[in-house]
């Protein structure tokens, strides 16, 4: 190579350095991408999940590896993904409760570790209505049977749930309140561990999504006394709203997918593109009508106006239980 050679070769290589990270890096994604479930295996971010990713991997041709982050009512995997680089490689699955944890902080005078604006809402995947279910061990076959006994013996009866002031807590001491009567509660750090309490006996009631308890409803484990929502849901026709046996309760569990704050634009538009077309494929309808939960998806905007609207609601409930320690 004489001298001419090398120094028009080196002004080349100088211009495609100075043209920036869009020539220099691999179009994206270019390696697997990292979703948090901030939940132990079996609740409604795992089981909903797990197959949305599984779907997501062939199109968008990397693998997507579900880790899960336990702890704090799903506190602890949310601040994981708000603190990751937002390089689109570290995404959330996330459920309401994701919008109470900094008012819960303020409730008991603590500075907030994250607060919603440390997110970016990219899609909402599947929503529907809690339902109240206790196990085959216990006698109640109507959810007066349930409220009848525990006025006649308050704090012998115990629900479990997903943590203090999860998405399993929440609705359950709504109803508690909106019921009159007292209960201990089994905080656990998980939809998944709360179902094998109330399985094992170690609780007799427990609030969860319809998706996480359809297994355990079909096989009678379980039984349905009511559900937290407007209508009776399409999965349980025959199980009563809370409002219709006369408790003024809603509550509904979806699950939603997050990126960091400060995620590039071009990494959001891409990612929507590609969620969009596993939320709304057959296969994703059937596989969630299979586990009795219900597609609801919703693209960025629209989430984001819902999770605005959706957090005042959390943000209320946290705030009319007010302080608790178990």
């Amino acid at each position: 190579m004489d001298r001419r050679q090398f120094v028009a070769g080196s002004t080349a290589a100088t211009a495609a350095f100075a043209l920036g990270p869009s020539f220099a890096q691999d179009a994206y994604p270019s390696h697997a991408i990292t979703f948090i479930n901030p939940f132990p295996p079996g609740g409604a971010a795992d089981v909903v999940g797990r197959p949305f990713t599984s779907m997501l991997e062939p199109i968008i041709k990397q693998p997507c590896i579900v880790e899960t982050k336990a702890g704090a009512a799903g506190a602890l995997g949310a601040q994981v993904a708000a603190n990751a680089k937002p390089d689109g490689y570290t995404l959330l699955l996330h459920i309401p409760s994701i919008s109470g944890f900094a008012e819960v902080d303020k409730l008991f005078g603590r500075q907030p570790k994250f607060t919603r604006e440390n997110f970016i809402p990219l899609a909402r995947l599947s929503a529907g209505p809690m339902v109240l279910v206790v196990n085959d061990q216990q006698p109640y076959k109507t959810l007066k049977d349930l409220v009848d006994d525990a006025k006649k013996r308050p704090d012998q009866i115990l629900f479990s749930s997903s943590g203090l002031y999860g998405a399993l807590h929440l609705p359950a001491a709504l109803f508690l309140k909106a019921a009159g009567i007292k209960m201990r509660h089994l905080p656990t750090n998980g939809g998944g561990p709360a179902l094998t309490a109330i399985l094992g006996n170690n609780s007799q009631m427990l609030v969860s999504s319809i998706a996480a308890a359809s297994g355990h409803l079909k096989s009678g484990k379980l039984k349905a006394l009511g559900s937290f929502g407007a209508q009776r849901a399409a999965s349980l026709p025959d199980v009563p709203t809370l409002k219709e046996q006369g408790y003024d309760v809603e509550f509904s569990l979806w699950v939603g997918v997050f990126a960091p704050k400060g995620t590039p634009d071009a990494v959001i538009s891409k990612l929507r593109g590609e969620i969009k077309k596993v939320a709304t494929s057959d296969q994703f309808k059937t596989t969630m009508t299979n586990i009795g939960d219900e597609v609801a998806y919703l693209d960025a905007p629209d989430f984001a106006k819902f999770w605005d609207t959706d957090a005042k609601r959390v943000e209320q409930a946290v705030a009319s239980i007010g302080k608790v320690q178990s």
